[in-house]
């Protein structure tokens, strides 16, 4: 287990995982006043938490299930990547997908937030790569 260090502006509790088997945590909406998002409408949604992750980990942000099967609500940007260096507020890109307006109130859950770790790579530039069965086949090419 790592340890982050998080700054919570808001009146919602901390992040945390909702079982012993949970991959992310949820994030809450820390909007003053309702959000209405219409048909295909986005917005900027905070969270009003900042945190500070060690060097060689990621924050993924992803889409609620729940949110995208009852009412077609979901991220523009999924998954969303929080950078080790970056200090300022969690905000979520949300998006109405459905044909009904859709309303966020605050306190409400509103994305999930994985932390993982990742590498970071050098550059070896090459004029050819080694074959494989595969190829460059792609987009469906094995059938369905």
């Amino acid at each position: 287990m790592i340890e982050v260090k998080l700054v919570n502006k808001s009146s919602n509790p901390l992040p945390h995982y909702a079982t012993a088997g949970s991959a992310g945590v949820d994030l809450y909406a820390n909007n003053d006043e309702p959000i209405t998002l219409s048909s295909l409408e986005r917005t900027l949604v905070p969270t009003g938490l900042y945190m500070e992750l060690p060097l060689g980990f990621e924050a993924q942000i992803r889409p609620r299930s729940g949110l995208a099967i009852r009412h077609g609500i979901s991220l523009v940007n999924t998954p969303g990547t929080i950078d080790s260096d970056y200090r300022g507020e969690i905000k979520i890109i949300m998006v109405n997908l459905s044909k009904e307006d859709f309303t966020i109130q605050k306190g409400e859950r509103i994305a999930q937030m994985v932390i993982t770790r990742h590498e970071q790579v050098s550059w070896k530039e090459v004029s050819d790569l080694s074959d494989t069965d595969r190829g460059s086949g792609g987009f469906g090419h094995t059938g369905t």
